[in-house]
């Protein structure tokens, strides 16, 4: 057991501006995680009310309930933008008017990602024989919460809010291991069947109808670096066409495009352009025996 001296020499120790410190810590206050928590929340009960708050499951306080949640979500919204722009710029002048201004620009956007949200549980429904009714996709797969989080998350990052797009999206990445940037662009009916370990960079576009599954990565093949030797955010990473299905860990790879209705099988490793109505397949599997419990 540390004795007391022990314990507060390193909590002084601990308690020190280092130069590290001084590089991570940021001059104004932060953006919170849990007020970010609050707002996904309120938008999943907007979006899919009677499934995750009981009281909106009487149809005539729909809309009274709609309405508080609503009220909250624009107080919580305005705030957390404020604070991600004075945090982005180190600033302590008052940006609550613009705050209140991509507030309302988002509450205005509620429709369209409602809307699209609906697409997405419609694609899973309609990929996935083992869903009953659209309210397990709702209740149970881990890509509605995914794309709850990055439909989010997306529309924040249209509106050139920085930072908080990040931490929604990384923190759906934690829970469900589906990493999706917000810069992302994805279209309607967007489908992830078991989703684990899938990847979608930042700059990716994703078409109309587009399937993937488990362990896909859209990633980028090589970084342009600058003159301080820094990576150069421009496009790097694939993009898909309408109606394409890339199945269980394939790796697509740098700023080529796969042409509509096209089918990647599993396990492929990609990183040249193909045309329209393409089938991506591996080669026919090696039958090897081992003996003794060797690998290669």
């Amino acid at each position: 057991m540390l004795s007391k001296e022990l314990l507060r020499e390193k909590i002084a120790l601990l308690s020190k501006m280092t130069p590290d410190d001084r590089l991570a810590i940021p001059c104004q206050q932060l953006p919170s995680v849990q007020a970010l928590c609050e707002i996904v929340a309120l938008v999943k009960d907007i979006v899919f009310p009677a499934y995750f708050d009981d009281r909106q499951g009487d149809v005539m306080y729909r809309e009274y309930h709609i309405g508080v949640k609503v009220e909250r979500l624009s107080v919580l919204l305005s705030e957390q933008i404020s604070l991600a722009l004075r945090f982005e710029n180190n600033l302590d002048e008052d940006l609550n008017e613009r705050a209140n201004e991509c507030m309302m620009e988002f509450i205005n956007a509620l429709p369209e990602i409602k809307r699209l949200l609906y697409t997405d549980v419609e694609a899973i429904y309609d990929n996935d024989p083992a869903v009953h009714n659209y309210s397990e996709v709702i209740f149970c797969y881990p890509v509605i919460q995914a794309m709850l989080h990055y439909r989010v998350a997306h529309q924040l990052h249209l509106m050139n809010v920085p930072i908080l797009p990040r931490i929604l999206t990384e923190h759906a990445h934690s829970s469900t291991g589906i990493d999706i940037n917000p810069g992302a662009q994805i279209g309607e009916y967007f489908a992830i069947d078991h989703g684990t370990g899938v990847v979608i960079g930042e700059t990716c576009i994703i078409g109309n109808h587009v399937t993937i599954y488990q362990g896909v990565t859209l990633g980028a093949k090589n970084f342009q670096i600058d003159d301080s030797g820094r990576p150069v955010n421009v496009p790097r990473h694939p993009i898909i066409g309408d109606n394409v299905t890339i199945y269980a860990n394939s790796t697509i790879l740098g700023r080529i495009t796969i042409g509509h209705n096209t089918v990647i099988g599993g396990n492929i490793w990609l990183t040249h352009s193909v045309p329209p109505g393409s089938r991506i397949l591996q080669s026919k599997a090696v039958d090897v025996s081992f003996t003794g419990g060797l690998g290669i």
